[in-house]
């Protein structure tokens, strides 16, 4: 009697300790998660070691993000194109390739995110518009892109393999930047990112402290 009560203990433990893992994958998953910040690309208005708290919602509503939202999305597997002869310009969207095709692989990946990059970069284009990069600003469908979250003496340019500069963003499709745009490897590099690879909006920062509040 005493070792079944003991079993049975442990049994109930161990039937917590799968339901809390269980809802806790989902709601990381659907709903939200917090981060730290480890890169530059956002600087000023995000710096490293940020603390932020991602809206996931938007990935599981499948809802398309608005011009200005800071988002996160998977890195791209191609992130440089030694030449322009490369990028097929009827559609000039990121490349994911040697992606898992198990069901096994997908979950390790895509939901306990084990062996997945992802980068946080601010919406600059929609499906449809056409983007242009010149004069060392930021053109939508010919007029100029008002973006007061840069500082003064930023200009948008292209780095050295900076092909997609010039282009129309395609359907289910953004085009995102980083806010320290010359430390920012983006959508210049490697081209629009579907909407499928957007993960979540950046919500909340709640570190430090002195800066908590919804992230804008």
């Amino acid at each position: 009697m005493v070792i079944n009560e003991k079993v049975k203990n442990v049994l109930e433990w161990i039937f917590c300790i799968v339901i809390a893992f269980v809802l806790a994958i989902l709601i990381r998953y659907y709903i939200g998660t917090p981060t730290i910040v480890q890169q530059v690309s956002m600087w000023p208005t995000l710096q490293e070691d940020q603390r932020l708290i991602l809206n996931r919602w938007v990935r599981t509503t499948k809802q398309m993000p608005e011009r200005g939202d800071i988002i996160t999305f998977e890195a791209p597997s191609k992130k440089v194109y030694a030449s322009s002869d490369e990028i097929d310009w009827n559609y000039p969207v990121a490349k994911y390739e040697n992606e898992p095709t198990n069901w096994w692989g997908k979950f390790v990946k895509y939901v306990l995110e084990i062996g997945k990059d992802s980068y946080i970069k601010r919406v600059i284009a929609l499906p449809g518009e056409h983007l242009e990069i010149k004069d060392g600003k930021v053109f939508i469908n010919g007029e100029e892109l008002q973006e007061d979250y840069l500082l003064d003496n930023v200009k948008t340019t292209a780095s050295e393999y900076g092909y997609f500069v010039d282009l129309v963003v395609p359907e289910n499709c953004i085009f995102a930047m980083g806010d320290n745009r010359g430390q920012s490897t983006d959508c210049r590099e490697f081209g629009c990112i579907p909407l499928e690879k957007v993960e979540s909006k950046v919500w909340i920062r709640f570190w430090p402290l002195n800066l908590f509040g919804k992230v804008e």
